[in-house]
């Protein structure tokens, strides 16, 4: 509500009010010759506040944020509450946070699950991120703020579930052996994967720089993008903000990693001026370039064949890592974590039936051990 005061002679106004951020602004203005001239300017200056300050002008981000102290926080179960607050924090703010609530349209609302389907989240887990946006869209409509509610009729397609694609750990030590003997570049190149969980970029990506051998860890912060032309940078950034990680690897390999980068410095200063200079590749060919994605699709391609075994794409050495990393008792969080998912629910929708598989192993267990009382 506006103020009035009189200052030499002069009429002006003060009006304060909460912005959409939450912040406490004041508009003044003087000058007026009567206090009636200074009223009508205020009224039409608090009609113009109202109009640019309603939930229409807010993000989202700042909406779902207000929505949930005022309608969720200690108004529901606990698990319901966590439940809505990571979907805002995780999906919703990261994902469409930064419109604004009248930019959202139902088409742009369809896109955005869709693009989180798209990224690993199953139907389930999309209806869970979904149902606060729903919620909080809904109650704008009864609140008379909006006219209606673009989450309303969202399309949520079942998912078809994609067998998990893996090489059974038995089989790695004879497809390694068979890709060494080809190439001892390509070699360490694919046991790193094996050992990392990295995608074949992130690993193309890593330089020498990234390795710290004091900790055993190797860091990761690019992707080395196979489809960049000649004059086109050929590192980006990783797919998401949680895959810039570090990653702890086993004494084993690092000590054949350490090796391996010795014999590769030594090899870098025989090749000279020849050897690229752009960047200090861990891995890759002797010139210092990356693996073309072609080599690589081949060698993997001829190991299978060599062992006798159907065909499986590479990112099947991510998913054979993470298999491994369960099964030998990894917390799903911290599976996350280490292959830089971007949210632990992804991970549990890729794995489910790892889990299944283990929760079938440790009833057996729990069962067998009460036979036994």
């Amino acid at each position: 509500m506006a103020s009035f005061r009189k200052r030499n002679g002069l009429w002006e106004y003060r009006i304060s009010f909460k912005d959409n951020s939450g912040k406490y602004k004041v508009k003044s203005k003087g000058g007026f010759k009567t206090k009636k001239e200074a009223e009508i300017s205020a009224r039409k200056k608090e009609e113009d506040i109202e109009t640019t300050n309603t939930i229409k002008e807010m993000t989202i981000a700042n909406y779902l944020t207000d929505w949930y102290q005022v309608y969720i926080k200690n108004k529901r179960k606990p698990n319901t509450e966590k439940t809505y607050w990571l979907s805002i924090k995780n999906h919703i703010i990261p994902g469409i946070g930064h419109l604004k609530v009248r930019e959202l349209k139902p088409l742009e609302y369809q896109k955005f699950v869709d693009s989180i389907m798209e990224n690993g989240l199953s139907s389930e887990s999309a209806k869970r991120v979904h149902t606060p946006v729903r919620l909080a869209f809904q109650q704008a409509v009864i609140n008379g703020d909006l006219e209606m509610n673009p989450a309303a009729y969202v399309k949520i397609e079942k998912k078809k579930v994609k067998k998990l694609k893996y090489l059974n750990p038995e089989y790695i030590e004879d497809l390694l052996n068979y890709i060494y003997k080809r190439s001892y570049d390509q070699g360490i190149f694919f046991e790193c994967l094996f050992e990392s969980g990295m995608r074949k970029g992130e690993c193309s990506a890593l330089e020498l720089d990234d390795i710290n051998w004091n900790d055993s860890t190797l860091r990761v912060n690019a992707t080395y993008d196979y489809q960049a032309t000649k004059n086109e940078p050929k590192l980006s950034e990783v797919k998401t903000e949680k895959s810039n990680r570090t990653i702890l690897m086993r004494e084993s390999f690092m000590n054949k990693l350490r090796a391996y980068t010795k014999h590769k410095i030594q090899k870098r200063s025989l090749v000279g001026k020849l050897y690229n200079q752009q960047q200090n590749f861990v891995f890759g060919r002797d010139d210092g370039t990356a693996f073309p994605k072609a080599t690589l699709f081949n060698t993997f391609s001829s190991a299978l064949e060599f062992i006798d075994h159907v065909h499986l794409p590479i990112h099947s050495t991510r998913h054979t890592h993470a298999v491994m990393m369960l099964e030998a008792g990894v917390s799903m969080k911290d599976l996350q974590e280490r292959l830089g998912h971007s949210s632990m629910q992804v991970t549990a929708d890729i794995y489910s039936h790892v889990t299944q598989k283990m929760e079938n192993r440790a009833i057996k267990l729990f069962d067998s051990y009460m036979n036994e009382k």
